[in-house]
């Protein structure tokens, strides 16, 4: 079966846990450090702040911007569930703007009229690696006074006429398994702000500046050395991983037949977390064709985040129509560096082969 995704770890990552193992020092300290001058330094970012997760970095950039009960912040209902949860940890509410059908994204066009006097922040995510249109979306915001949360976690190195995204706003990015490079799991949260990047460093570890002085409310949103060692030898194999992501991406571009395949916009870096189409019929007999055939397909989302049961229950009764079709009709192909020439002609012999 070729895998619609599969962490690469080699050798260097286990020397590298080895060696934290045996300096005895497990919790976050230099390699922590290290990870997050060398994540920062790679953004072109002047903070990095690690966490334990992607949705402890949303939690902490919330909770940093002063983000709480009865504020709004706008957000897209095409994404995991951690992006619009990371309002209701903090009391805010998520509301929710409809996505453009090409790009998969928030569309900008229609924020301005989602915006209300309680409207505190815009959670723009850039959905399987694909950018966002930061232009446009921080100009509304600075037009208005509104923070800008940016949701990288499936974005990493992702940029916008060479601006890495995670650095128009605030940035948060993920590194669990399947993303474009791994800690095992873990987070960050990049910035230009020097308070604040003080803020979230007081969040991610219990309000605490000096160890056991206590300034604020704070949680153990920390990464340990373990996980930043093995971020540091993969953020060393990034970009030969985008490298081959977006090369298989261009090859299944070129050669899939009717389907409906990715889009990247002018200007745009897509990293390609997932390569994503769309099947307007038969998506589900899709994606049985190619389990036959023995490739692995994944629906990254098969439900709008407003028409989960969570998000019924609080009284979420939105009409999105272009979110709802697209969750209907994606199915994403496998794109991930460790797929052999063999591989890629197998995923586009098996579409190509659904419409013979």
């Amino acid at each position: 079966m070729i895998p619609i995704s599969v962490p690469l770890l080699g050798d260097k990552e286990k020397q590298a846990v080895l060696e934290v193992i045996d300096s005895k020092q497990l919790a976050q300290g230099a390699q922590v450090e290290a990870f997050e001058k060398a994540f920062a330094a790679f953004c072109g970012a002047k903070h990095a702040v690690a966490t334990s997760s992607g949705t402890t970095a949303l939690h902490t950039a919330m909770l940093a911007h002063g983000i709480g009960s009865g504020d709004e912040v706008i957000t897209t209902p095409f994404t995991f569930i951690a992006s619009a949860n990371a309002a209701l940890f903090v009391g805010a509410k998520p509301v929710f703007v409809d996505i453009d059908e090409c790009t998969y994204n928030i569309d900008p066009y229609l924020i301005e009229a989602a915006i209300t006097p309680r409207t505190k922040a815009i959670l723009p995510v850039h959905i399987f690696g694909n950018p966002c249109d930061m232009e446009t979306i921080m100009d509304i915001a600075a037009r208005h006074g509104l923070v800008v949360i940016e949701d990288a976690c499936q974005a990493h190195g992702a940029s916008i006429k060479g601006q890495k995204v995670g650095t128009f706003g605030t940035g948060c990015f993920s590194f669990y398994p399947t993303k474009n490079i791994t800690t095992a799991e873990g987070g960050i949260v990049t910035t230009n702000d020097d308070e604040l990047a003080d803020r979230a460093r007081l969040v991610r570890s219990h309000g605490q500046r000096k160890r056991y002085y206590h300034e604020t409310l704070g949680y153990n949103f920390r990464m340990t050395e373990i996980q930043a060692a093995i971020g540091l030898v993969q953020l060393g194999k990034l970009e030969q991983f985008t490298t081959a992501r977006r090369a298989h991406a261009a090859y299944l571009t070129q050669r899939l037949e009717g389907v409906t395949t990715s889009y990247e916009a002018p200007g745009c870096h897509h990293v390609y977390h997932q390569y994503t189409i769309r099947v307007p019929e038969g998506r589900d007999q899709l994606a049985e064709h190619l389990c036959e055939r023995g490739i692995a397909t994944g629906i990254y989302y098969p439900l709008p985040v407003h028409k989960q049961v969570l998000y019924q229950r609080l009284g979420y009764t939105d009409r999105l129509p272009v979110a709802e079709k697209i969750c209907r009709e994606v199915l994403s192909l496998p794109v991930h560096p460790a797929l052999a020439q063999e591989d890629l002609d197998r995923i586009v012999q098996g579409v190509n082969s659904r419409w013979s």
